[in-house]
């Protein structure tokens, strides 16, 4: 909790202490009301003070003590559980010899009613004030969403405002995203010599979408613009424009682009631009009107804005394909800039951006870690670091080694080592058997990637081992062999396990999955059947960045098709099988003996495995090729 917060709650508080403070010292703690004999008989008994009469009303003090053959129970109770003395009030009867009895008993009274206005004022109208105080204390911290701002501005835009020495970023921090930075640094030479590009009839753009998969970058390389352009930074996330009120997200639309007009020039960063601008009319779920005027107010706002002021809008999504139609035309969102994921260039560049203030030893090679790092994101390598520096710092070293590298990097891929996690002898020979074949076949296919470790410690959920391989270059397309030879180090691990025990286990269940995955994909997608030809059977819409499930739509081929579909991906995986088979069984040996040492020292890198294929099989016998198998015409 914040301290402004902390002080607001400490008035609230207070105010409360001083309503009862006021009720307690203000008004009469408690009034019971008496019949008119019971006030007889408490006057005869001395137990009436201070009476007033007026308006055929008596009321004065009681005093509870020795009322007990006077008043019912139950109002002898109400007195006890009040405590202290307490008001009453009864209403009069003709009785002409009151005034003679109240002397008689040396009572003070008086015949006119003293005001209580001054009670009565501070017993309702005080605690409403109080209450109201409070009411419009939290609806204005509601409202302006912690910024100050009443219930009555709620429509104002909730944009984050940084100078531009807030940002803290310039392209000097950007690093793995060349073409994305030099596509953004005319962005920055727009915003700082807008002549140049005038003078010939030219005109800046509106916008620019960058749009790439999760940690690449995009949310650094908008503020590094900012930081570059030495503008204010006005940042903010799609979700901050939707509220339960209906009008608030246009309303907040308009307020976000007259703060821009007023601080130009200027950049407008719009994160997360999916949650605001998805694609009208798809799917139709409650709210979507609300949806479809913020997403209306932001187009009509983006046609009327005047580039020439020096306002450029950003905008950050990771799921381009959801974007209405409109939002990406020209004249609003001009340019579109991809991020893909770095290649090895760009991924040693990124680690030397996170390593800058590291204690690196002089062993470590940011080049192996980058080969080791296929596929690996921005926000990937950087957690790297960080958890390699922290295992350092945990086991007391000065600097930090190569050996902390390839334990956080096993950490992020395979999952927390599991220590406690204790097999049996049987599942750790099968476990062992398992991953040897994995790595054996490997090794025996040329187009495999190479084997850098195999373990046989468990690891993560349900990992109990696992075969790590390395590509010696990125990759942008595979061809039919190279998917041909996945599929055999895929089953390869479930075909040792037949070989050896002539018994399976359900530790392949992963392997299969991904093997019958890559093998519908070959016949489905790439065209890679004889049987079925060059056509495609999936025409589902699939995601650019992301990688989550696609909704299921209507097959668009005959059940005869489907038939043949499945008999094509039963035959490459019958036949992937039997050439797995054959590998193992002609290197069954050097498959004894890898499993043996995996039983032995739990983990295999690559120069033990080295010196293992080594002393056991020719050096002409490794990295076969597969079985040689037709050209398939137009397969990439």
């Amino acid at each position: 909790m914040d301290k402004k917060q902390t002080f607001s709650l400490w008035y609230v508080l207070a105010a409360l202490v001083g309503l009862i403070l006021m009720q307690e010292f203000f008004t009469p703690r408690h009034t019971q009301t008496l019949t008119y004999s019971e006030f007889k008989q408490a006057l005869v008994a001395g137990k009436l003070d201070n009476v007033v009469i007026a308006d055929g009303i008596a009321t004065g003090k009681l005093r509870a003590e020795g009322l007990e053959q006077i008043l019912p129970k139950e109002k002898l109770e109400a007195l006890k559980r009040a405590g202290g003395e307490h008001g009453f009030a009864t209403v009069l009867v003709n009785d002409p010899g009151l005034v003679a009895q109240l002397d008689a008993a040396k009572v003070r009274y008086g015949s006119v009613r003293e005001s209580k206005w001054l009670g009565a004022l501070i017993s309702w109208v005080a605690p409403a004030l109080v209450f109201f105080g409070i009411w419009w204390f939290l609806m204005k911290r509601m409202g302006g969403g912690g910024m100050g701002h009443g219930m009555l501005e709620i429509g104002k835009s909730k944009a984050k405002v940084y100078m531009q020495t807030e940002t803290g970023v310039t392209f000097k921090d950007v690093a793995g995203i060349d073409e994305a930075r030099e596509e953004l640094m005319e962005v920055v030479e727009f915003l700082k010599n807008p002549d140049r590009y005038k003078r010939l009839g030219g005109k800046i753009p509106k916008g620019v979408l960058i749009v790439g998969a999760p940690g690449t970058g995009k949310t650094l390389l908008a503020k590094a613009v900012a930081g570059e352009a030495g503008v204010p930074f006005l940042s903010l996330s799609g979700s901050e424009f939707v509220e339960m009120f209906v009008g608030v997200g246009a309303a907040r639309v308009r307020d976000l682009f007259e703060q821009a007009a007023a601080k130009a020039p200027c950049i407008v960063f719009i994160d997360e631009i999916d949650a605001l601008g998805k694609a009208r009319g798809v799917g139709l779920s409650g709210g979507h009107e609300e949806h479809e005027q913020t997403l209306n107010q932001l187009l009509a706002e983006m046609d009327g804005f005047d580039t020439n002021r020096g306002v450029i809008i950003l905008a950050a999504t990771n799921r381009p394909e959801v974007l209405d139609p409109a939002l990406l035309r020209p004249g609003r969102f001009d340019r579109h800039v991809a991020i893909d994921r770095p290649d090895l260039i760009g991924r040693r560049q990124i680690l030397e951006v996170h390593v800058k203030n590291v204690k690196l030893a002089p062993a470590v090679d940011l080049a192996v870690l980058a080969a080791r790092t296929p596929g690996f994101a921005g926000a990937d390598l950087a957690n790297l670091v960080n958890e390699a520096t922290l295992r350092a710092a945990k086991l007391g070293k000065d600097a930090v080694d190569m050996q902390d590298f390839e334990e956080a990097l096993d950490r992020i891929v395979a999952g927390l080592e599991k220590k406690n996690r204790v097999m049996n002898p049987t599942e750790r020979r099968f476990v062992a058997y398992h991953e040897a074949g994995h790595a054996l076949v490997a090794e025996m296919r040329k187009n495999a990637d190479r084997v850098t470790k195999v373990s046989i410690i468990p690891r993560g959920i349900a990992a109990l081992g696992y075969t790590q391989q390395s590509p010696t270059e990125d990759r942008y397309l595979m061809r039919r062999s190279e998917l041909l030879d996945r599929l055999d180090v895929l089953l390869a691990g479930r075909v040792a396990e037949q070989l050896v025990f002539e018994d399976v286990s359900t530790g392949a269940e992963n392997d299969l999955q991904r093997a019958t995955d890559l093998a519908r994909h070959m016949v489905t997608h790439y065209g890679m059947s004889e049987a079925l030809g060059l056509a495609t059977y999936d025409a589902r819409p699939r995601p650019l960045y992301l990688n989550g499930p696609m909704l299921p739509e209507p097959r668009t081929f005959s059940e005869r098709t489907a038939e043949a579909i499945d008999g094509e991906v039963r035959r490459l995986l019958d036949e992937a099988r039997e050439r797995v088979a054959q590998t193992l069984g002609t290197h069954r040996a050097t498959l004894e003996s890898l499993a043996a040492l995996l039983l032995e020292k739990e983990v295999v890198d690559r120069a033990m495995l080295d010196g293992l294929m080594a002393s056991t099989a020719a050096p002409a016998q490794l990295r076969v090729a597969a079985v040689a198998l037709p050209p398939v015409d137009g397969a990439s």
